[in-house]
């Protein structure tokens, strides 16, 4: 997630006449320190970090909620650090492209809009905190993973007014998750009773119908004259503004656009077009009928609650239409065609399985959160001979003595995606071709985190993760190098799928990629 760190400083204004003003909370929403509400400020912050949209979002639901009850305006600042880390073109390209269509959503509301794009590292410090001054209460995303959780620490224990966190992650709120959920089955069984029992808790797709908010005529002088904002023409020059910028240049731009307009057309062409055939197809290369909204998610141009509904809409779904009876089955529980059911449990189990491990298990996204079955077996073999070892460069530039794995590794460095079930097979064979399991694992995050759109997500580290085990169970017959864990096998893959066209197309080509 590109979000953007900032230091706090200390040294605030007056404080004076502090409001005693709430709103009622929700599981959406927490109080991430225990400052009050300053009343007489002069507008609202919401501080987007995680959830990079102007519609369908329970962030800016609160925010614009706190702007009426106090009668001020909203400020939205979004920002872009330079120095996260994998930062480069192909991450950096498809945030600022959101940043667009969030300025222009926000300028046909009348909201005011803070973008700032940081030109070196560490020039952004300070920022928040000189909003914060003039602010009444700072609204900001509650997203568990990558860099954010401890940026939102570090901004409530010295923000001196209120700073809440809100949940727009998924579905199902995560405060309403009852532990770490070690399959899919047992989470199954908790989304289908949460479903049966509970209203889905939707966020608002207009937020601005109705009463228009005030209007923020001036902002802070100090901020502008420190922290220029980064201007929407500036933002729409796209290669321009990034070229200029200490990132990684040599990760090249994906040909996929971010932003949310493209997220809503990306949508809409899925529904239309490929959710009818999904169950059959989604596992076929050279069909190439996976969704593609994986990067519209992780980058919070898309909400999954959008997502969603728009499937349920196609299918004409009412709560009451969930079988009472399918507890924990993968199919045949929402009542919906076998297709919507099949991408319905990819959208909201599996993605919102990761999102439940990254805000209840500490060590999410690392070796150590493997199940102990798993981290046993690949113990027991990990001095076992491989057939193939490969350096990082090896695996990186997709040169392995395979075919079908290095077409997947051009894919990711070409696109940031690797087809989803080739993404399977992808981290199994780093598995086999590495010398350890810990050493494939850095592989495999390494290599997703800085070529794909999608990687540095609680998603991602489930797939990678479920590569070495997590979510799965041990696996007969015993085998080397995996042990009990499943295995994958490129020959099986080219007797179940035609490949031919998907080998032709990610054949070898000049490296245009980083060293």
């Amino acid at each position: 997630m590109a979000g953007w760190a900032l230091s706090i400083r200390t040294g605030l204004g007056d404080l004076n006449r502090l409001s005693a003003v709430m709103l009622p909370t929700n599981e959406r929403v927490r109080a991430a320190n225990k400052a009050p509400i300053k009343e007489r400020g002069d507008y609202v912050l919401y501080w987007m970090t995680a959830f990079r949209r102007a519609s369908w979002n329970h962030s800016l639901d609160r925010a614009i909620a706190w702007s009426r009850e106090l009668n001020k305006p909203l400020l939205v600042l979004e920002a872009l650090r330079s120095d996260y880390q994998w930062a480069s073109d192909r991450l950096h390209k498809f945030v600022v492209e959101g940043m667009v269509d969030n300025a222009k959503a926000l300028k046909r509301n009348n909201v005011a809009h803070y973008s700032y794009v940081e030109p070196e590292p560490g020039a952004g410090s300070g920022l928040l905190t000189a909003l914060a001054n003039n602010a009444c209460v700072v609204v900001t995303d509650d997203y568990p993973a990558f860099f954010l959780p401890r940026m939102i620490e570090s901004a409530a224990r010295r923000l001196p007014i209120l700073l809440e966190a809100v949940d727009s992650n998924g579905l199902i709120p995560l405060a309403r998750h009852e532990k770490v959920y070690s399959a899919a089955y047992h989470f199954r069984r908790f989304l289908h009773g949460t479903l049966q029992e509970e209203p889905m808790d939707l966020p608002k797709s207009r937020h601005f119908a109705g009463k228009r908010l005030p209007v923020l005529d001036v902002l802070p002088a100090e901020a502008l004259e420190k922290w220029k904002p980064t201007e929407l023409e500036e933002l729409s020059g796209g290669a321009t503004l990034i070229g200029s910028l200490p990132i990684d240049h040599g990760v090249p731009p994906a040909k996929a656009r971010g932003g949310r307009s493209a997220g809503r057309r990306a949508l809409r062409s899925f529904i239309d077009t490929l959710l009818q055939d999904y169950g059959v197809k989604r596992n076929l290369p050279e069909a190439d009928a996976t969704s593609g909204l994986s990067p519209y998610l992780h980058f919070g141009h898309l909400s999954v609650c959008e997502v969603a509904q728009a499937v349920f809409e196609q299918q004409d779904w009412t709560p009451d239409l969930i079988e009472p009876a399918a507890k924990g089955r993968r199919a045949g529980w929402w009542g919906v065609g076998e297709s919507a059911e099949s991408f319905l449990d990819e959208l909201i189990t599996w993605r919102e399985l990761g999102f439940n491990a990254a805000r209840h298990q500490p060590d999410s996204d690392t070796y150590g959160s493997l199940p102990d079955w798993a981290q046993k077996t690949l113990a027991a073999h990990q001095s076992d001979i491989r057939s193939h070892v490969y350096a990082h460069e090896q695996f990186e530039y997709a040169d392995s003595h395979d075919p079908i794995w290095n077409a997947a590794q051009r894919q990711l460095l070409r696109e940031g995606r690797i087809h989803g079930y080739l993404r399977m097979l992808w981290g199994k064979k780093i598995l086999e071709w590495s010398p350890t399991p810990q050493h494939a694992f850095d592989i495999m995050v390494d290599l997703n985190n800085k070529y794909a759109l999608d990687g540095r997500d609680p998603n991602s580290y489930t797939g990678i993760l479920w590569v070495l085990g997590k979510y799965d169970r041990p696996w007969a017959p015993e085998r080397p190098v995996f042990g009990t864990v499943r295995y994958m096998s490129s020959d099986n893959t080219a007797r179940k799928f035609k490949l031919k066209d998907y080998l032709r197309r990610y054949s070898s080509q000049k490296r245009q990629v980083s060293k």
